[in-house]
Parts: structure tokens; C-alpha cells; sequence
């Protein structure tokens, strides 16, 4: 429930107002955010709370906005989405938290099972990263792009992050979904992540493919327990998708 409750501080709206494309909701920004955006044609603002009536223009204001230093430029493009799935347009990944945007991101249990017992891999942030370096994480995590389903983002990060071959990425087995609501440094993170288990050959090894992770460990699943119950050294959202792992292996006492 600590980990619960630190990835669920926000409070909405709070001081934060609508934040619409073309009529339907899709994120929640602050006062000045919202006073910013009245600069940009197409902006209406009203009870409803802000609206971009022309959703194509959304990438060209978050980079102007960019330029102003209101959040950092990551030159990766997500998807906004309204709540029913569809796909209303594009934005910075570096000015969702700004823009309340619900992000989609994808986090893979890697589980090898071994005579000794269950076994979990566990990456560690590289120090050069932009967000929570140093971190324990998992074998596979990222944000999904614009453009990509959940699984295809999931067979790119591995390849990516683990050198994970496709074809054994592509027996991950989707296991359940997370949302929540959490206030950060660099903004509001709604995040909605797709959780996996993926489980790898004993003889196989990850490999940090990019420079994201600066290594791979196989601990043995009472390990990661203990590190959940008693420290913060996995990355805030690790914390929830491992809680659900352990829960869903009988580990998770009822008192």
C-alpha cells in the first residue's frame, strides 16, 4: 500500500483545468499552462476547460512551449487517446506530465525457473538517464510510440533494451493493467501500463543493447520481495507491477 499510495498523489482536478481536443477530454493542465495556451489559434477556452479545436496542431504548440522552457523537448512522439481508445492526434512524450495526458507504457516481468526455485531478471537504470537513473527496473519497460500496439512497442523495447530476440519477446503473455494518477517533478503522470510475464530460457542472458541499462541481474524472487517490501531502490511503477507478480504468486499475506 506505500508504493500504492506514492504512485497515487495526485488529486484531480486539483488546481488544474481540462484539457480538450476537438470537444473531448484527454487531459487536465495547470492555470498558467492553460494562460499559455490562449496564446495558440485555435485555442477556446470556457467552462469545459481548455479546448484545442484543431487536434493537428497539438505537436506544433507543445514545441513552441518547449522552446519557452515550460518542459523539456524528447523528440518522440506518443499518441493521445481519448478514453474510448481512439487515437486523436500526437504530442511530445516530454510534454505529457505538462498536458495531464494519460501515457501508455508496457513493463515485462522476464521469469526464469530454475531447480533452486523462481527466478526474476533485474535491470538498473543507467546514471545518464533523464528520469530516475540509477533504478532498479525491469528486464523490459518502456513508453509506447506513436503508432505502435502495446505488444509491437513491447517486441521493440526488448530488442532494444535486452537484446531480446523477437521471437522469444513475442511469447510474453499479457498478465493485467495498471493506472494511476501521480504528481512529479515534471508534471502529472496518468500513466497506463500493459503488464507482462515473459518467461526466459535458464541458459539466456540479457544484454544492454542501447546504453539505457547499465546491467542485468538474476535475483531470486524472495530477493525482489524484500526489496519491494523494504526499500525504494526500484523505479516508483516497478514497485506496482511486482506487487502484482507477487500477489499473483501466492505471496501476499491477507493481514
Amino acid at each position: 500500500m506505500r508504493h500504492a499510495r506514492a504512485c497515487n498523489t495526485a488529486t484531480l482536478p486539483g488546481d488544474r483545468v481540462s484539457f480538450l481536443l476537438a470537444g473531448t477530454p484527454v487531459g487536465w493542465v495547470r492555470r498558467d499552462m492553460a494562460a499559455a495556451l490562449a496564446d495558440f489559434p485555435g485555442i477556446e477556452s470556457g467552462g469545459a476547460g481548455v479546448d484545442l479545436v484543431t487536434p493537428p496542431a497539438l505537436p506544433g504548440i507543445a514545441e513552441a512551449l518547449a522552446k519557452r522552457g515550460l518542459f523539456r523537448w524528447r523528440r518522440e512522439a506518443f499518441d493521445v487517446r481519448a478514453a474510448d481508445g481512439r487515437v486523436l492526434g500526437t504530442i511530445d512524450r516530454g510534454a505529457i506530465p505538462a498536458f495531464g495526458i494519460e501515457a501508455t507504457g508496457v513493463h515485462v516481468n522476464g521469469l526464469v525457473r530454475r531447480a533452486d526455485g523462481l527466478h526474476v531478471w533485474v535491470a538498473r537504470r543507467a546514471m545518464n538517464k533523464l528520469l530516475d537513473p540509477g533504478k532498479l527496473d525491469h528486464v523490459v519497460a518502456g513508453g509506447v510510440p506513436a503508432g505502435l500496439s502495446p505488444f509491437e512497442c513491447l517486441i521493440k523495447e526488448a530488442a532494444e533494451e535486452a537484446a531480446i530476440p523477437a521471437e522469444l519477446a513475442a511469447e510474453a503473455r499479457h498478465v493485467g493493467e495498471i493506472r494511476y494518477a501521480m504528481e512529479r517533478p515534471e508534471g502529472l503522470r496518468r500513466d497506463h501500463l500493459h503488464c507482462y510475464d515473459l518467461a526466459l530460457p535458464e541458459g539466456f542472458t540479457p544484454r544492454a543493447a542501447d546504453g539505457e541499462v547499465e546491467s542485468f541481474e538474476l535475483w531470486p524472487i524472495a530477493r525482489a520481495f524484500a526489496t519491494v517490501r523494504d526499500t525504494d531502490d526500484f523505479k516508483f511503477n516497478v514497485n506496482l507491477v511486482l506487487i502484482d507478480l507477487l500477489q499473483r504468486l501466492g505471496m501476499l499475506g491477507s493481514g
